[in-house]
C-alpha cells in the first residue's frame, strides 16, 4: 500500500488511512531485476517515501530469496550513515550471498557523498538499487552525471482527482471536484480539518521545503527575486511568460531583477517539480516555439495557500489540473498554435495525438462556440477534445468530443 494517513478521532488512537498508488507501484515492481539505478522523483511532500515503503513490503513478501536493506535517512537511527564509507559498509555488510539484495534509500541526499556510495555498490553487480531525494539535490537532469551507471526514474505526482476520490470514498464526483480544485493533491494537508490550517500546512511545503531546497542548492543571491517569481507564476499559472516579460513585471513592484537572473530562477523552480514548463508548439509549421512559454503548478493547492482567492481565475486551474494529468498519464504537452489561435494542449504518446480545450461552463452557446473554434481550424484527422464541467455524458460537435471533466480525470 502507499499514500498517506488520515487520523479520526475516537479512542485517542489515531486511525491511518493509506490508499494503493497501483500505477506507480507497477511501474517499480516492473523494474525489479535491471541492472538500472532506480531513482523515484517528484515535489515534496507527493509520497515518494510512502511508495518506496510499499515497494519494499512487496518485496519482503512476494521476492522469494529477497534480502530488504533499507535506509531512511528521515530516521535519527541512520544518521551515522550520513557519509559515503559508512554507507557503502553498512549496505555491503549486509549483503547476502545466494539471495535476491535490494537496497531501499529514503532521501538518499542526506549522506554526503552519497554518488560513490551507490555507484560503488551498483558496480559490484550484487544489489537492486531504489532511490528517494529531495528534488533539488537530485534531480532529473543530473542523474546521468550522478551515476555512471544507467537509472530508471520514476515521477511521483501528489494525489490525481482519482486518488482523491478513492482516498475520501467520493460519490459525487462534481462536488469532489469542487473541492479537488481548492484542496489539491497534498495528501498530508487532509489530516487538517481546519481549512487554515490545512493551507498552512501546504504554504510551509512550499517555503520550508520547495523554496529552502532551491536556495541551499543554488546559493540563491536574491531570495526575495525567487520567491516574487514563484508567486507571480501562480498568480499567472498557464499565461504566456518568459524571462523578460517577467522580468518587467517585478520592476513594477521595484524588484529590478535582471531578465537572465529571472530565467535561472524559472529554472530551478522547475528542477525542483514546484512548476512544469510547458513550450508551445506551431501546429502548422509543426516547429517549437521559443519565444515564451507557460509555466503550471505542481499542485493547485500551492495558489491558494500562498495567494488565497485574490484574482481568482477557475478556469486557469481547471487547465492546471489537466496538465497535471496528461503528464500523469504519460504525455508529452504542448501548448498549441494555430495562425493567432491558442489551443491549450497539444498532447502526445508515441503515436497518439490529442489536441485539447479546457473549459468551464459551455451551457451558453457563444461560449461552446469560442472554445470549440480553435479545434474546428485543426484540418488535420488527430483527435479533438473538449473538456468541460458539462456535468452529463459524453457528446459531440463536427467531430470534436465533448466530454465532462469530473468524469474524464476520475478515469486515471
Amino acid at each position: 500500500m502507499s499514500g498517506h494517513c488520515r487520523c479520526r478521532k475516537g479512542s485517542g488512537v489515531a486511525v491511518m488511512k493509506l490508499i494503493e498508488r497501483r500505477g506507480y507501484l507497477e511501474k517499480l515492481k516492473s523494474a525489479i531485476g535491471t541492472p538500472d539505478i532506480k531513482v523515484i522523483t517528484g515535489v515534496r511532500r507527493s509520497g515518494k517515501s510512502k511508495l518506496l515503503e510499499a515497494l519494499a513490503a512487496y518485496v519482503r513478501d512476494q521476492v522469494p530469496d529477497s534480502c530488504v536493506i533499507h535506509v531512511n535517512f528521515n530516521l535519527l537511527e541512520f544518521e551515522a550513515l550520513q557519509e559515503y564509507h559508512a554507507l557503502y559498509r553498512y549496505i555491503n555488510d549486509r549483503c547476502e550471498p545466494g539471495k535476491a539484495n535490494f537496497v531501499f534509500i529514503d532521501e538518499v541526499q542526506l549522506c554526503q557523498g552519497f554518488e560513490k556510495a551507490v555507484n560503488s555498490l551498483h558496480a559490484s553487480e550484487k544489489f537492486d538499487i531504489f532511490l528517494t531525494g529531495s528534488n533539488a539535490f537530485l534531480l532529473s537532469s543530473d542523474l546521468a552525471t550522478l551515476f555512471t551507471g544507467r537509472t530508471f526514474e520514476i515521477q511521483v505526482f501528489p494525489f490525481s482527482f482519482a486518488e482523491f476520490n478513492q482516498y475520501y470514498g467520493t460519490t459525487d464526483l462534481q462536488k469532489a471536484l469542487d473541492r479537488y480544485i481548492v484542496q489539491g493533491g497534498l495528501a498530508g494537508s487532509y489530516v487538517y480539518q481546519e481549512r487554515e490550517a490545512r493551507y498552512d500546512y501546504i504554504a510551509d511545503v512550499f517555503d520550508t521545503l520547495i523554496l529552502r531546497d532551491i536556495k541551499q542548492k543554488y546559493r540563491v543571491r536574491y531570495p526575495v527575486t525567487l520567491e516574487n517569481i514563484s508567486e507571480f507564476l501562480m498568480d499567472n499559472v498557464g499565461n504566456l511568460a518568459s524571462g523578460r516579460s517577467i522580468a518587467k513585471a517585478l520592476l513594477a513592484g521595484q524588484d529590478k531583477a535582471a531578465p537572465n537572473t529571472v530565467r535561472n530562477y524559472l529554472q530551478y523552480l522547475c528542477n525542483a517539480f514546484a512548476f512544469y514548463k510547458v513550450r508551445r508548439y506551431d501546429i502548422r509549421g509543426k516547429k517549437y516555439l521559443a519565444a515564451s512559454e507557460k509555466y503550471y503548478l505542481s499542485d493547485p493547492a500551492f495558489r491558494y495557500a500562498k495567494l488565497g482567492t485574490k484574482n481568482l481565475d477557475t478556469g486557469r486551474i481547471l487547465e492546471n489540473i489537466v496538465a497535471l494529468e496528461l503528464l500523469r498519464r504519460g504525455y508529452e504537452i504542448y501548448a498549441g498554435v494555430l495562425y493567432k489561435t491558442e489551443i491549450d494542449f497539444v498532447a502526445l504518446k508515441r503515436d497518439e495525438k490529442l489536441y485539447i480545450q479546457v473549459a468551464g461552463d459551455i451551457s451558453a452557446e457563444e461560449t461552446l462556440q469560442r472554445e470549440v473554434r480553435p479545434l474546428l481550424a485543426i484540418r488535420d484527422a488527430y483527435p479533438k477534445i473538449l473538456l468541460a464541467r458539462t456535468r452529463q455524458g459524453p457528446g459531440s460537435y463536427e467531430g470534436i468530443q465533448i466530454l465532462d471533466l469530473a468524469e474524464w480525470l476520475a478515469q486515471s
